[in-house]
């Protein structure tokens, strides 16, 4: 698998959460990453995203001041933290690498690879 991504689980609302996702082979540096997520029956969404060097990074609205994306080059590896959760956090996510390095913005058509995704469920 190029691109794993784990730390998925069930929770109870309001407990943490932290996912992370490697890339074992495919090009990390000098490339946006970041998670997407999609609920069942629902479009995937954007989530979070990070710029190479870690100064720029963006957040979905519904996610800012409880979760945190960053990013270990060394490792080849991004994070996601995820605090507060909530019920309608509830969804498959998915890790992404970018094509290149395009800062703030970070959508579906910026993104050269995909992670399997992982199961978060958060109950109420």
């Amino acid at each position: 698998v190029q691109l794993q991504a784990s730390g998925g689980g069930f929770v109870q609302a309001g407990d943490s959460l932290k996912l992370s996702c490697e890339a074992s082979t495919i090009p990390f540096s000098r490339r946006t990453v970041g998670w997407f997520r999609q609920a069942s029956g629902k479009e995937r969404e954007f989530v979070a995203s990070i710029s190479w060097t870690g100064d720029v990074v963006s957040y979905a609205d519904s996610v800012k001041g409880r979760f945190t994306v960053s990013r270990d080059n060394a490792k080849s590896t991004v994070y996601l933290q995820m605090n507060s959760l909530r019920f309608e956090d509830t969804a498959v996510y998915f890790c992404a690498i970018g094509r290149y390095d395009s800062g703030v913005y970070f959508t579906e058509g910026h993104v050269d690879y995909w992670g399997q995704g992982t199961q978060v469920t958060v109950s109420s």
